[in-house]
């Protein structure tokens, strides 16, 4: 695919979601954000808010990060979370499915989690995102997230939180797109930390990058594409 610096950038949820993130650090992110034309700013859900108010009037959108990153809470716990953010302003949601019951095969359990999450974005006209955390899954339990998914239909599958032992790999991703096909598309996260890097993830079928070096590559995308 050929892109602009403007649709390059678009693919692009900047994120931020270090516990110790302080408010100028958020503002600095959002600023940046606005001044590349990234897609969102990806954060924790208790400073949607404050994100969201220094995104006014910029078209960046806040993508609020629930069930973050364990995914160990409750259904009822991401849904008040999810809601709480729509209400603070968040365009988009990511969510970290339930690992623990897609490992122990209760995909009933899977499913009904992605379904509640899911109708609360649509309901909200907001982009709904499902973190799977490959790095603890076997290819069978990929392919069944991506199988529940094409039951549900979230806007995105993502292969990581970042916060594993391991992230986004072209593998994955070639997994999850072949899985999904144009139904859903699919978000690569973590560890994609350079240009080249980027690129194969995109190869690969990834429609959304997420990345805390969005910058940096953006840079080299133009150093690249003179």
């Amino acid at each position: 695919m050929i892109y602009t610096k403007e649709t390059f950038n678009k693919l692009f949820d900047n994120t931020l979601l270090k516990p110790f993130s302080t408010t100028e650090d958020l503002k600095k992110i959002c600023e940046i954000s606005a001044q590349y034309g990234f897609c969102t700013v990806a954060v924790n859900t208790g400073v949607v808010k404050v994100c969201a108010d220094f995104l006014s009037g910029t078209g960046v959108k806040v993508d609020a990060a629930v069930g973050f990153p364990l995914g160990i809470t409750t259904v009822a716990s991401k849904v008040f979370e999810a809601k709480g953010a729509i209400s603070d302003g968040a365009g988009e949601v990511d969510y970290v499915l339930n690992i623990g019951k897609l490992k122990e095969g209760n995909f009933e359990y899977i499913k009904y989690e992605m379904q509640k999450m899911v109708e609360l974005c649509k309901e909200n006209n907001i982009v709904s995102k499902v973190i799977f955390e490959n790095c603890y899954l076997t290819d069978y339990e990929k392919k069944k997230a991506c199988e529940i998914s094409l039951e549900v239909l979230p806007d995105f599958i993502k292969t990581s939180t970042g916060f594993g032992p391991s992230s986004a790999t072209v593998e994955d991703v070639v997994l999850m797109k072949t899985m999904v096909g144009d139904k859903i598309k699919v978000k690569a996260a973590g560890g994609i930390r350079d240009y080249d890097t980027c690129i194969k993830i995109l190869e690969a079928g990834a429609q959304r990058i997420g990345c805390s070096n969005s910058v940096a590559i953006a840079e080299d995308f133009l150093k690249n594409n003179k």
